[in-house]
Formats: C-alpha cells, sequence, structure tokens
C-alpha cells in the first residue's frame, strides 16, 4: 500500500514564479531557469519512485509473550534488492505497545544489501498489544518529495502482569488448614502413593510397582490415594465500583512501588496506583508461590465475564492464569459478597479460599464466616482503597474481619508486596496440621 507522495510546495511556488518571470520577460536566462527548475521536480519525481522500489522490510520476533518488567526484543531488517543504492529509507512502527519505538533513518542502504536493529523495550504495562504494521518512507536527495509505503502484517504480543517472589504466605505451604488431613484410598493415579498391593484384573501397566515385582517374582500394583494437600482458589474482586485509582504514567514521578530482581540485574517497576493493578499483581504472585511448592491452585474473578481456572499444578497452570490475569479488566457488576454466595456452595469442604479485594462492603466477610462454617478456610487480602484514590475507609472492614478470627493482610499504596504478604496475618492463628 502506497502513501501520495508529499511534497515540498515551495519548488512549485518557484517554479510558478519563474514561469511568469519567463513569459513575462521573454529572456532566454529566463527561460532557462525555468527549465532548469522544471527539470529537477521532473527528476526528482521520478528519483523518489525509483527509490521506493526494491525495498523488503521484515520483523523478526523471537516471542509473543513477555511480562512487565523485562524487556521484549526484535530484530527489524530492511533490505535493497535493487540495483540502485537508497540514499535514505525513514522506518516507521506503529506498534500500540507502550514505549516501543522501533523507527530509524537508514542512510547510504547499498544495493543487495541488508540492514537490520535490534529494538529492546521495557514492559511497564500488562496487556495484550499490536506489532506493526511497519512503513517506510523515501525521497529524493533535495527533499522535495516524500513517498511512503505500508508494510502489511501485524501480530499480537501479551504481556503478563509482573510476578513478584513472595518468601512465605500463610497458610503456611505443605499444610492443610482447617482439619486433619485428607487421607483417601483412590482408584484413580494420584501423586500420593499409598502403598502396594497384589496385581488385580484391570490394573494398568503403570500402575505396576516393577521393583517389588522383580524382588517377589509376582505382579505387585500400586495404591494411591487423594493428594492430602487441600485445593487453593483464589478469587479476584473486579467489580468496578469497588476500585480506587489515580492518574498515572510510566514516566512519572510517582514512588516505585516495588522491585523486580533477576538474576543479572535490578529493574525498578513503577506499579500503577490502581486497586486493580495491585490485586492482579497480588494474584499472580500469590498463583507462582502456591504453584511452585506443588499445590493445585484454581482462579476465579467476575470482570465482563466470568473467568475461572478449575484447580490444577505446574508451569502449564501459571501459564494459563497469568494469560489471563494479562488482559483482565475490571468491568464487573456483582459485588464480591454475591459471587461468594453463588461460587462458595460448590468449593469442596478443606478447600483454602484467598480473596483478593478493595470492596469496604462488610457483607463479604459475613460471607466467607459462613464458608467457614462448612469447612472452608477463607483468608483475606485487603486493599486500602482511600490510599488509591477516592474511595470509602477501609477499616471497618478491616475490623470485621479480625472480629471474625479470619486471617487478614491489608496492602495500601507503594507497599512492598514481599514484606505485606508475608508478615504474619491480622486476626486468629492458623493451627498447622503435618501433611
Amino acid at each position: 500500500m502506497y502513501y501520495p507522495v508529499r511534497s515540498s510546495w515551495g519548488v512549485f511556488v518557484i517554479w510558478a514564479l519563474a514561469l511568469v518571470f519567463a513569459l513575462g520577460t521573454g529572456r532566454r536566462l529566463a527561460f532557462n531557469l525555468l527549465y532548469f527548475i522544471t527539470g529537477v521536480i521532473v527528476i526528482a519525481i521520478f528519483w523518489t519512485l525509483a527509490n521506493l522500489r526494491g525495498l523488503r522490510l521484515k520483523r523478526v520476533t523471537r516471542s509473543q509473550r513477555s511480562q512487565v518488567g523485562k524487556y521484549f526484543e526484535e530484530t527489524i531488517e530492511i533490505t535493497n534488492r535493487s540495483r540502485w543504492p537508497k540514499l535514505w529509507v525513514e522506518v516507521q512502527d506503529l506498534s500500540t505497545l507502550p514505549g516501543h519505538q522501533a523507527g530509524k533513518v537508514v542512510n547510504g542502504l547499498s544495493r543487495r544489501a541488508t540492514v537490520g536493529w535490534q529494538v529492546r523495550t521495557l514492559c511497564q504495562q500488562r496487556g495484550r498489544f499490536i506489532l506493526g504494521p511497519l512503513s517506510y518512507t523515501t525521497g529524493d536527495p533535495l527533499g522535495i518529495f516524500r513517498v511512503s509505503r505500508l508494510v502489511p502484517g501485524v501480530t499480537s504480543l501479551v504481556v503478563t502482569p509482573a510476578v513478584y517472589p513472595i518468601p512465605e504466605f500463610s497458610p503456611p505451604s505443605g499444610y492443610l488448614p482447617g482439619s486433619e488431613t485428607t487421607r483417601r484410598r483412590t482408584p484413580y493415579i494420584t501423586a500420593s502413593v499409598a502403598g502396594v498391593r497384589d496385581y488385580a484384573p484391570g490394573d494398568g501397566f503403570n500402575r505396576i510397582h516393577w521393583p517389588s515385582t522383580a524382588r517377589t517374582g509376582r505382579l505387585i500394583s500400586k495404591e494411591f490415594e487423594l493428594d492430602p494437600l487441600a485445593d487453593l482458589w483464589i478469587f479476584l474482586d473486579l467489580d468496578e465500583e469497588a476500585q480506587a485509582a489515580s492518574p498515572w504514567t510510566p514516566e512519572g514521578e510517582e514512588p516505585l512501588a516495588w522491585v523486580l530482581r533477576s538474576r543479572t540485574r535490578a529493574e525498578r517497576i513503577e506499579l500503577p496506583p490502581s486497586t486493580e493493578e495491585y490485586g492482579v499483581a497480588i494474584a499472580a504472585s500469590l498463583a507462582q508461590h502456591f504453584l511452585q511448592l506443588d499445590r493445585e491452585v484454581g482462579f476465579l474473578s467476575y470482570a465482563n465475564t466470568r473467568e475461572v481456572i478449575q484447580p490444577d499444578r505446574g508451569a502449564r497452570q501459571l501459564s494459563r492464569l497469568l494469560e489471563i490475569l494479562a488482559v483482565i479488566q475490571a468491568r464487573g457488576h456483582i459485588p464480591l459478597a454475591q459471587v461468594l454466595a453463588t461460587e462458595g456452595a460448590h468449593l469442596a469442604r478443606h478447600t483454602t479460599l484467598i480473596v483478593i479485594t478493595p470492596s469496604a462492603d462488610s457483607r463479604w466477610v459475613t460471607a466467607l464466616r459462613g464458608l467457614r462454617a462448612r469447612g472452608v478456610q477463607g483468608v483475606g487480602v485487603l486493599l486500602a482503597a482511600r490510599t488509591f484514590g477516592l474511595a470509602p475507609d477501609w477499616q471497618p472492614v478491616q475490623a470485621e474481619l479480625q472480629a471474625s478470627g479470619l486471617p487478614s493482610y491489608l496492602v495500601s499504596r507503594g507497599d512492598d508486596l514481599a514484606v505485606a504478604l508475608s508478615t504474619i496475618p491480622q486476626g486468629r492463628s492458623i493451627r498447622r496440621y503435618a501433611a
């Protein structure tokens, strides 16, 4: 796709004046000047159009996924496949990734030559962004005419929320709060082996314990039991009316909320002053924390639609959670108390439920207390909404949590998440049971 030729209108004004001067005076010098200006314009037009031919623009992206606090890297290559060199070519990028500046002016592009450059962009916002399209602009040496061509083709980039390492979070991993450890035999294959027994017709080969079979000389099968660690659910409240936020730009002078550390460097990343963004970051951090401890983690939130991921463990589960958290928005219209009443009825006994919310409506505390009576252990992560913007006071809800004996954490704007989520929770102490 070509853009119309953009020209410097001053040269046409000069050409018009030269035409009037030549016709008015009739002098040879005036006509020679008119012929010279006309020749320059014609040569500039043909030069510009010829300069546009034979160019090929290519984007090389290593991955279509990145994370807040990490650098997204890609390579842009431009190739001159024509016989003639190009004096200058300006490459422009129309991507929507904030802070992504892939454009460059290439001077002296030789014939049959390729010039490439690497672009590194620090991802500061989560979401799904569009990479491309690219365009290039060139013109004549005098800069009289400029013409552009749009190179079609776009790809998407998913930037997942930053995950902050949490040293410890109560209830402690490896313990089952609220009741005794669940130990029940099951016909299904699980990660917990209860013992061995003689082979029974119908047992699969993956149930056979080969060392015992070799030692005894007869087929011995493994017997499994249910995982003694209860499922863990993360409920993220995305009710639009409960959220609070302050104006923010990535280049602002707001205090940095937390620090992401890598093996090679420490990048200070500003967390937007929004309960939505803090809630997403906390959910992602807690999910990674428990999945690394081999817990089965599920996720539920009411945003535009009901977003639910059934409990599972492993890196694949973390990837699914982060992809949802990358694009989820606080546009829900169902209060948290109603969500707990509806979804809590489907939670099994001994389940651990972590609720992340800025809601100042204490009815959700009542609902969480009711779930505890059914054997569902609840933990509240309360975001102090008033520290993020205009919002009701959170202290009555905090007092209600303490009075109910529910473990809770309070996170305010600018808090270090590692410290805020690793301290002893407020409320009653949690009993620990050996798994």
